[in-house]
């Protein structure tokens, strides 16, 4: 974890940013960052599972993470190097990416992480590496509120519910009901920095039973309330303009 924040502290590198190195058939369980950042595959290549979808990801590769998106990493065989590189902010969307030139990015980073986090928002190429089975799917309806009965949603889908239950845990390392409610936490994060809605009004149009259940939520995802994300977000916009 790290300073909760869009984007880490670039005077003050994560614990994490650099060369990783994951043996044959290492396993990360999810996991949630404070710091948007972005993974390069140097070799290796494994299989995330994340707020974003799931990607088998290879040589090349790029994986954007914004701030406070969890994941889970199955790694193949052949285990993998991955360059982590924080962003300062997260001006990119979450997904896969290939890049231009990934020798040059790794080139760079060994000279200076900074100036590798700058480079890279300029050699990304988007990519369609993700999978589309049906946890995917019904991670999408999760994210989208369209899935209002599992069992249903089940049936619709030829599948016995318990068996989707026990599946998408397994996919995604979380339960279908706490990937919702994460998600919805994770919306509300990101809206706070953008708009004037009032607290309660978001927590209706989110899907929240209620504002104090949006508070509880976010604090479990971000570490603070809605209100204190919404101030520390108009502080840093005031000091970015000065």
């Amino acid at each position: 974890m790290g300073k909760t924040g869009r984007g880490a502290n670039i005077e003050t590198l994560p614990f994490w940013a650099g060369m990783a190195a994951y043996g044959r058939g290492d396993q990360i369980e999810r996991h949630r960052h404070d710091y948007a950042y972005a993974a390069l595959v140097v070799s290796g290549g494994y299989l995330e599972a994340g707020d974003a979808g799931r990607f088998h990801v290879e040589p090349g590769h790029i994986v954007i993470h914004e701030a406070h998106e969890a994941h889970q990493d199955r790694f193949h065989p052949t285990g993998a190097r991955v360059l982590n590189l924080p962003l300062a902010e997260s001006a990119v969307a979450a997904g896969l990416y290939r890049a231009s030139e990934p020798d040059l990015l790794i080139r760079t980073a060994e000279r200076d992480l900074h100036a590798a986090s700058q480079l890279l928002q300029a050699e990304l190429i988007p990519e369609t590496g993700m999978l589309n089975d049906w946890p995917d799917l019904l991670a999408e309806a999760l994210k989208q509120d369209m899935v209002f009965s599992l069992s249903d949603w089940a049936e619709t889908m030829g599948l016995a519910p318990q068996s989707v239950s026990r599946g998408f845990r397994i996919a995604y390392g979380v339960s279908p009901k706490a990937f919702r409610a994460e998600h919805r936490a994770l919306r509300a994060v990101r809206m706070l920095s953008t708009s004037a809605t009032s607290m309660a009004e978001l927590a209706a149009e989110l899907g929240f039973a209620d504002q104090a259940h949006m508070t509880r939520l976010v604090r479990r995802l971000s570490g603070r309330t809605p209100g204190s994300l919404r101030v520390h977000s108009v502080q840093e916009a005031g000091s970015e303009e000065r």
